[in-house]
């Protein structure tokens, strides 16, 4: 008798371990594909019931499972939370075109005739002629063939697009390049979180759920870098005070996360440090730059944080300035006496990591920027960690 509960316990515990650990790939990645994560998509398939249950009661987000895919439908952001933008594979934001680029390609692959196999050349000359029909200008210049890359790149990165014979990057070298793609056509159409038809508007379309106040924190916790008492409803800010422990046990207890309350606000932080999505300290100019400008800030504010405190843009760019000709010999060519334009970068970096403000006339650093002290080691390469 002992012996069989034994095993129920066991197995129970196995059980809700499958099913945060199936529930935690879903958080990084919300699409999953056969192609891609075969051994992630048989672990979702198996927990299919307890992971709906779980996502839409505690997040209400709601699962897509198919034969091919799985697809977690979130909600869009609030307001408040940290800009979340596509990126090339190197790193760099996707600008506006590229965006529309990546429209385009979904379009065109949903057009009728096309099947699950496709080469690019044929994929292409559907977006230019989209382009057209659309009023979209489509230049054949070196930058715009870049675009597409990344735009595709995205796609096969979602598991849209697979390479099955030659790549995109192929095609993006060399004129006249050929390369075979396979297309997941049913994942299309769940790519959207909300459909967009001819009469939408893009408030109503980017509107947050409005939802309890109690799942609304716990999306909030779960998807944000850090969440500011600031950022937060009386409503919600009544759950963190009230309810702090039982929002630790099932933000631990369904994704493994680990809740910390400060006096400027929460955050449920992964210790296992595989949910993030940017790795922050990390390698790279940008990266690297950013840090060090925080260091450089924040001893200018006596390493306290200071809500109404703002560093002109002037500042930062001169920080910038010093911090390029010391390092010049590390970090990429392209910053080198252009501060605006390591600038821009790290703005993006830092705004995704909810760690500054961009305003107007200069940027903001948020309290968590505050816990980021850097420390320098020069040999050839620069090493940074924090203390």
């Amino acid at each position: 008798m002992n012996s069989g509960r034994g095993r129920t316990l066991g197995t129970r515990s196995q059980d809700a371990s499958g099913v945060r650990e199936a529930a935690r790939i879903l958080l990084s990645t919300p699409i999953v594909t056969a192609t891609r994560s075969p051994e992630s998509l048989a672990l979702i398939r198996r927990h299919t019931t307890a992971l709906r249950a779980a996502f839409g009661a505690q997040l209400g987000y709601h699962l897509i499972i198919e034969p091919g895919f799985a697809r977690l439908v979130k909600t869009p952001p609030e307001a408040t939370a940290p800009p979340r933008t596509l990126t090339r594979r190197s790193g760099v934001a996707l600008d506006a075109q590229t965006y529309t680029l990546v429209a385009l390609a979904c379009a065109a692959l949903l057009a009728p005739g096309v099947g699950e196999q496709i080469l690019i050349s044929q994929l292409v000359a559907l977006i230019r002629a989209d382009a057209v029909e659309q009023g979209i200008t489509l230049s054949d210049e070196l930058s715009e063939r870049r675009r597409l890359v990344a735009a595709l790149a995205v796609l096969a990165d979602w598991g849209v697009l697979a390479e099955t014979d030659g790549t995109i990057a192929q095609w993006g070298d060399a004129k006249g390049g050929e390369a075979l793609l396979t297309v997941c056509r049913p994942l299309l159409p769940h790519l959207l979180v909300r459909a967009i038809g001819p009469s939408a508007v893009p408030d109503d379309v980017l509107a947050p759920e409005s939802g309890a106040p109690r799942r609304r924190l716990r999306r909030r916790l779960t998807e944000d870098p850090a969440v500011l008492r600031e950022h937060l409803t009386p409503e919600e800010l009544d759950v963190l005070s009230r309810e702090r422990s039982e929002l630790a046990r099932l933000l631990n207890d369904n994704f493994g996360l680990t809740l910390e309350v400060r006096a400027e606000g929460a955050l449920a932080y992964d210790p296992a440090d595989s949910l993030s999505d940017i790795d922050f300290p990390g390698s790279g100019t940008v990266k690297q730059a950013a840090l060090l400008l925080i260091g450089e800030l924040v001893d200018r504010d006596n390493g306290q944080p200071c809500p109404d405190d703002e560093f002109a843009w002037d500042t930062v760019e001169k920080v910038l300035t010093v911090l390029i000709e010391r390092h010049q010999r590390v970090w990429k060519a392209e910053y080198a006496g252009a501060p605006h334009r390591l600038r821009a970068d790290i703005v993006v970096l830092l705004a995704a990591l909810g760690l500054a403000e961009s305003r107007p006339t200069g940027m903001r650093l948020l309290a968590p920027a505050y816990r980021y002290r850097p420390r320098v080691t020069t040999s050839t390469q620069l090493t940074l960690s924090t203390e």
